[in-house]
């Protein structure tokens, strides 16, 4: 049993899993998976857990390359952009149109999704190498 970090062992596979470029969503609770995409729910309520929350825990685990999101993001939902921001500070974002996004989501090796309900909490992960 793990002591710290991510508990579910769901989301740990998925990143122990992951190779340079591969790709991992993080998404509200209202993002369409696509067929084929394994879907992690880990939404309990509305809001239960946060984006903010999934992808602080996330981005302490993985090794983060880059990261996308729709383009609507920044001016549609500012607080959760803002924490976007500060929680990737210094990793490239490429912005993309919504429906590009999840377009790019059927790539994924998994989709987290939360219990988040705001608009276009949202962001794909590029995973990196720790060499």
């Amino acid at each position: 049993m793990k002591k710290t970090g991510i508990l579910n062992p769901d989301i740990i596979s998925v990143i122990s899993a992951m190779g340079h470029k591969d790709t991992l969503v993080i998404a509200d609770a209202g993002l369409p998976v696509p067929e084929g995409v394994p879907c992690i729910d880990i939404s309990l309520t509305r809001g239960i857990p946060s984006f903010t929350q999934a992808l602080r825990a996330v981005a302490e685990e993985l090794v983060i390359e880059s990261f996308i999101v729709a383009g609507e993001l920044p001016e549609k939902n500012p607080a959760v952009w803002g924490d976007i921001q500060n929680i990737l500070q210094g990793f490239p974002c490429e912005y993309v149109p919504h429906e590009m996004f999840k377009e790019k989501t059927a790539s994924a090796k998994a989709v987290i999704r939360t219990g988040e309900t705001s608009s276009y909490a949202n962001v794909i992960l590029t995973a990196g190498v720790n060499f």
